[in-house]
């Protein structure tokens, strides 16, 4: 009797294991008029891991992804923690009004979804899913993401090229090909120093001058910036 108790023990907790393996499929739909992506990052991982946590500073890894699109930091992060990782699954920038798709495979308990990729143009803009709880049951999922400030840089609106860099003031490039030169700056200072909401591009319609080297007509954006649908398999 003590045996098949032990038997049944460890057939209970195989099962276990296995009802915690799951196949997503992860669509991210950027849905801005004029913004792109830079390489995204999709992971799976325990609740005790997060890409960061609003009202706290950033991290060096989130900062870096943050200010120049490098998610390599996270990544590092994550594999750290044993995380199920597919990063830059759209070969590149993630154009205005364009999806991607992932395949993960999850398992060991790595049972919330995070996602992060920033946004250009944008001093230190990303969008992000934190932690999402990845539902047991098999189905469609559907989450509306937001546009979050690392509070890393201030956001000055001036395309430098060569910026990007941690601690690199200014905008590293505009790939859509549509901002100005010559502007003085909106801000130079970041008053609120911690991941935050973020306000959105501000812009100008000078593209020779004026305050910021954004088009208000084509980079400003209302949250929420991007739709995630997870299909559980």
């Amino acid at each position: 009797m003590k045996f098949n108790k032990t038997i049944a023990a460890l057939m209970l907790a195989t099962s276990s294991i296995a009802a915690n393996a799951q196949q997503l499929e992860v669509t991210v739909t950027n849905l801005t008029q004029g913004m792109h992506y830079t390489p995204l990052i999709i992971a799976a991982h325990s609740g005790d891991a997060s890409l960061y946590k609003l009202g706290e500073t950033a991290s060096p890894e989130l900062q870096a992804m943050a200010e120049g699109g490098d998610i390599s930091g996270l990544s590092t992060m994550l594999t750290g923690v044993n995380a199920d990782m597919v990063a830059n699954p759209a070969g590149g920038l993630l154009a205005p009004a364009q999806s991607t798709t992932a395949m993960l495979d999850t398992a060991d308990g790595n049972m919330y979804l995070s996602i992060a990729s920033m946004l250009l143009p944008t001093n230190d803009a990303f969008v992000a899913l934190n932690g999402w709880k990845i539902p047991s049951e098999a189905g469609t999922y559907k989450v509306m993401l937001n546009a979050y400030d690392a509070g890393t840089e201030a956001n000055d609106e001036l395309i430098i090229m060569g910026g990007g860099a941690p601690g690199t003031p200014g905008i590293p490039a505009a790939p859509g090909g549509n901002a100005g030169t010559g502007g003085t700056g909106v801000t130079s200072m970041e008053a609120n120093t911690t991941v935050h909401v973020h306000r959105g591009n501000l812009g100008d319609d000078d593209l020779t001058g004026g305050t910021s080297d954004v088009d208000n007509t084509v980079h400003r954006w209302l949250n929420p910036v991007a739709s995630v649908t997870i299909v559980v398999k």
